[in-house]
């Protein structure tokens, strides 16, 4: 089974993440960020994965920016080598008036580009710009290539969620079972 679970306690913060690349899209999330806690419901809903996410702190920002390092530390040590899996995913959804482009590689090196061209100074109960360092953070600890771009949009609220739901699509598909040994021509993953 690809599951995983790490915690996480610094003079800051308190993350506990549980994660089931072979799930069935259940999340419990609770982080005392309730806009986050339904970005990763999304997550999670979309990618087929099961999530568990506890976390506290002392500010929303730590709190945040610690849950996608756990997150993304999970989905590595989820994927183990990375044996059989397709590798490379992607996801284009609509949400009202947003449309969003997400792609993925699971290359076993970590890297983002997001362009999500927010304009508000906070969605919901999360500040906007923290959302791009987010996605950052969890590109670089899970160890993957991932390039987020808001084709077109007004909603702050819709491109995040867009974001992902298309970060979870993306994901199932390059974690998906595809075969034998590592998807690569080099025999190695990084």
């Amino acid at each position: 089974m690809r599951k995983s679970r790490m915690e996480r306690k610094t003079g800051e913060t308190r993350v506990t993440v549980s994660l089931n690349l072979d799930g069935k899209g259940e999340a419990e999330v609770n982080t005392g960020i309730r806009f986050l806690d339904h970005l990763l419901s999304h997550l999670a809903r979309h990618g087929g994965l099961d999530l568990e996410v506890r976390a506290e702190g002392d500010l929303a920002h730590h709190v945040a920016e610690d849950v996608m390092i756990v997150l993304g530390q999970c989905l590595d040590r989820a994927l183990g080598k990375r044996e059989g899996i397709r590798r490379m995913g992607d996801a284009i959804v609509p949400m009202d008036e947003t449309l969003v482009m997400v792609s993925v590689d699971l290359s076993g090196r970590g890297y983002s580009s997001v362009e999500m061209k927010l304009g508000s100074k906070r969605v919901e109960d999360l500040e906007a710009g923290l959302l791009e360092h987010l996605l950052n953070t969890f590109a670089v600890n899970g160890r993957f290539n991932l390039h987020v771009l808001v084709l077109r949009g007004e909603n702050d609220h819709h491109k995040a969620e867009a974001t992902f739901k298309a970060l979870g699509l993306a994901l199932a598909e390059a974690c998906s079972r595809r075969g034998k040994g590592i998807p690569s021509t080099k025999g190695v993953l990084s």
